[in-house]
């Protein structure tokens, strides 16, 4: 037998702002990994793993270009 629980969250002005915040970065950050990964399959035939994914990511974070 499974349950489920539901829990309804009102988050102030403040929170509301910085949850979409985060959930900005956070889809910002996934579709830029996708795209690197589609190039790199269509325009090389490399196939990218958790590691070269995270290599992407540190040279974005290292890059200065964004915030």
């Amino acid at each position: 037998m499974h349950r489920a629980y539901k829990y309804r969250f009102y988050p102030t002005p403040e929170q509301a702002q910085l949850l979409a915040q985060t959930f900005g970065c956070t889809r910002f950050v996934y579709n830029h990994v996708l795209r690197w990964r589609t190039d790199a399959f269509f325009q090389r035939q490399e196939r990218g793993g958790y590691l070269e994914a995270n290599a992407e990511l540190t040279r974005l974070k290292r890059s200065g270009e964004l915030p």
